[in-house]
């Protein structure tokens, strides 16, 4: 391709700033897995806030773009404009490929067939695969009925646990506890119930993941990667009716699938998904009329559990809010011609999320809690709105996220109260902080009745 011009270039203090405000501090805080202390320390600086204020910076001195940055051995671009978005999004995996270079070499740690980091007939196979498997155009799964009990056994064990564990009047609930039966959720939704205490294999993950947060500047274990895989594989033979592994397996998926080396970013991406859950509780929590809207909604329920619009919406605003994903990334796969300017092959694209989540040019009431613009938008592809990323290669996993994480909710609040005693300023009033340090948030829980009938399977 001929070059016919240049795509903007930022300066080299404005590339180092970006590195220094935005880059640096979301790697810092864990792409793969969070770091607990940087995220507190995140969150009390206020550095979510401060990246997002550096890319409105760019985004005025610079109309046009992408904008490409000053990097030593790297050509990257980074989207400042929504048409932009959509645009990269829309075209993915060709000519922007999710294969990007960090990517392969943060995934291969622990998933090295991974459908992202797939290319060709693989990369179709696998997709396929995913899809199917997750029923990723369809709001209610097609093992709803399965994975709506596991949710409520699960809730109702905690909430059991909290009461029996706690002095009276002192009853607490915090991320340690929480996750531990949302963890639980998972590993029964995917591998059947026998699989519901195997916190080694979370724990093997976990430590994988660790390694993954260093990309290419940590060598692979590879003796622990193959014992986790091997486990994951043992899981999917043993699976039970009714869980997403054994559901896979029926499907008889050819080698090119590599249906075992999905399995991690199921664990991987419902975790998150917990987070989210939990800073959706802390939200609702803090905003009355939300949470009276969310209870009646339960009150109302006819689905038992399995689509819960508004509960839905909360967890969608709450991800808007705070992105478990708060960076995709591209790389172009081929020379590119942009209205102003050319993009070499090989530029990798990185698109900021809170920045586009936050924009107050775009995003009415950008800094609240705002559940309805998700029940109101009817799929108005002008909003730069991206919680499960968009276009051909958007998660698969995202209406099996929002069922469970809403279905997790409802059975909370349905005979529950929660109040939060952490420090977060979250009210209605206020507006809301760039970064919710999931790891500390604190409630008190009161009117905890679980139905005594519902008891986990062993």
């Amino acid at each position: 391709m001929k070059s016919r011009t240049r795509l903007p270039k930022a300066t080299a203090l404005e590339s180092a700033a970006f590195f220094l405000a935005v880059f640096l501090p979301t790697t810092a805080k864990g792409p793969i897995i969070r770091r607990p202390k940087v995220e507190a320390g995140a969150e009390r600086l206020g550095l979510d806030d401060r990246a997002v204020r550096r890319m409105a910076k760019l985004a005025r001195k610079y109309p046009k773009g992408p904008l490409m940055l000053r990097l030593p051995g790297r050509k990257q671009a980074v989207v400042l404009r929504p048409e932009h978005l959509h645009y990269v999004l829309a075209n993915s995996p060709e000519p922007f490929s999710p294969a990007s270079s960090e990517k392969k070499a943060a995934l291969a740690h622990f998933e090295p067939r991974f459908v992202l980091i797939s290319e060709g007939r693989e990369r179709t196979a696998r997709r396929a695969l995913q899809e199917q498997v997750l029923d990723a155009h369809c709001p209610v799964h097609h093992l709803a009925a399965s994975f709506i009990p596991i949710v409520r056994e699960e809730a109702d064990q905690l909430l059991r646990g909290i009461k029996d564990g706690s002095p009276a009047g002192n009853m607490e609930l915090g991320w340690d506890r929480f996750v531990q039966s949302w963890d639980r959720v998972v590993r029964r939704s995917i591998f059947g119930d026998q699989a519901r205490d195997d916190h080694e294999l979370t724990d093997m993950l976990a430590k994988l993941r660790e390694n993954a947060n260093w990309s290419f500047l940590k060598p692979k274990d590879k003796g622990l990667r193959t014992k986790f895989l091997s486990r994951v594989e043992d899981r999917m033979k043993d699976a039970e009716p009714g869980s997403l592994a054994f559901s896979m397996a029926k499907m008889h998926p050819g080698q090119d699938a590599a249906p075992v080396d999905q399995i991690p970013q199921w664990l991987f991406a419902l975790e998150t998904t917990g987070m989210a859950t939990f800073r959706t509780l802390a939200l609702l929590a803090t905003h009355p009329e939300h949470l009276a809207a969310a209870k009646a909604e339960v009150e109302q329920d006819t689905t038992e559990r399995r689509h819960v619009p508004f509960l839905r919406a909360c967890v969608l605003d709450s991800l808007r809010l705070w992105p478990t994903t708060p960076v995709i990334l591209r790389q172009s796969t081929r020379e590119l011609e942009w209205p102003d300017g050319d993009m070499p092959a090989r530029c990798g694209v990185l698109i900021y999320v809170p920045y586009f989540h936050r924009d107050e040019a775009r995003v009415p009431q950008a800094h609240s809690f705002t559940p309805e613009r998700w029940l109101d938008k009817n799929g108005d592809e002008g909003w730069p709105l991206v919680p499960f990323s968009d276009g051909p290669v958007f998660c698969p996993g995202r209406q099996l996220a929002l069922m469970l994480s809403s279905a997790m909710l409802g059975s909370l609040i349905e005979k529950s109260s929660f109040a939060l005693s952490s420090p977060q300023a979250l009210g209605p009033e206020k507006r809301l902080p760039g970064a919710l340090n999931n790891f500390s948030l604190r409630f008190t829980v009161s009117g905890s009745q679980p139905h005594p009938s519902r008891e986990p399977s062993a």
